[in-house]
């Protein structure tokens, strides 16, 4: 581990972005140019003390995990994450499933969509960046370990994380999920992601095993979707799921019908919702 060129390169990545360009507002006049320490811990989902000890070149070595949140707080490139790694002293990850990095230009899509829910999840269901109305709809996910991230295993072992959804709509969410799963499982037989992940949610739940014995097999499609948020009230949304080439990644991203009552309180979503439910303060460190 080099501490002293990670801090560097940490530290220059940083002074080289503006609020603007990660999706948050400018806030008071800066002294220096660039993004202060507390809004890439806050991007990053770690705590700004721990983000700070690594500029100042004290802290621990960082592990792939948090390095990879790093690298999608600073907007870095391929080449720029796999020298990130290399300078924290661990090989750059090769596969996309778990540390699957998203290219700046996808983020930028995601910082521009001001008002519009839009996330990306990978195929396994793992929820890889939200914009903060997406984070207002459905949850900000930056308050969970990166493990906890995954909508399939919450779904399944997390029942609170259905209090968003209709209860009429559990059972079909359930069976889209088990069977989106099925179907990755056996095209990538040697993924070992997806083998761990089917081999847990059997052991953990009932419900799932019982779905999976169905044997069904989708695609995750666009379609309608209700939330139940605890602000504005029962949203009904179209979600349209969009590929990102070369990556086993998906674009999420949710509208309500012009001039309808969801799309009045998508708006007032947009105005209260993310004023209480976006990102928390800075908490615990995510390695």
């Amino acid at each position: 581990m080099d501490r002293p060129a990670l801090a560097d390169f940490l530290s220059r990545r940083r002074a080289r972005l503006t609020p603007a360009d990660v999706g948050l507002p400018p806030g008071a006049r800066r002294r220096t140019p660039g993004l202060r320490r507390e809004e890439v811990a806050q991007l990053a989902g770690l705590s700004v003390d721990y983000y700070a000890r690594i500029e100042q070149r004290r802290g621990p070595q960082p592990s792939p995990q948090l390095l990879a949140a790093l690298a999608r707080a600073l907007r870095l490139t391929e080449v720029e994450r796999d020298h990130l790694f290399h300078l924290a002293g661990h090989e750059p990850p090769r596969e996309h499933r778990g540390l699957a990095h998203l290219r700046p230009g996808l983020l930028l899509i995601l910082d521009r969509l001001h008002d519009t829910p839009a996330q990306v999840v990978s195929d396994l269901g793992d929820v890889l960046a939200q914009n903060p109305m997406a984070a207002a709809l459905l949850g900000d996910v930056s308050e969970y370990a990166p493990r906890e991230r995954n909508v399939v295993r919450r779904w399944f072992t997390s029942p609170d994380s259905r209090a968003k959804f209709p209860p009429e709509e559990h059972e079909a969410m359930a069976r889209s999920h088990v069977a989106a799963l099925r179907a990755i499982r056996a095209a990538r037989p040697a993924d070992r992601q997806a083998a761990a992940l089917v081999d847990e949610l059997l052991a953990a739940s009932t419900e799932f095993a019982g779905y999976w014995e169905r044997h069904d097999v989708a695609v995750r499609r666009e379609g309608r979707k209700t939330v139940l948020h605890p602000l504005v009230g029962r949203i009904e949304l179209e979600c349209e799921v969009l590929g990102v080439a070369a990556h086993d990644q998906l674009l999420l991203v949710y509208t309500a019908r012009p001039g309808s009552e969801s799309a009045r309180r998508l708006e007032l979503l947009g105005v209260v919702g993310q004023q209480d439910l976006t990102r928390p303060e800075p908490g615990a460190r995510l390695d």
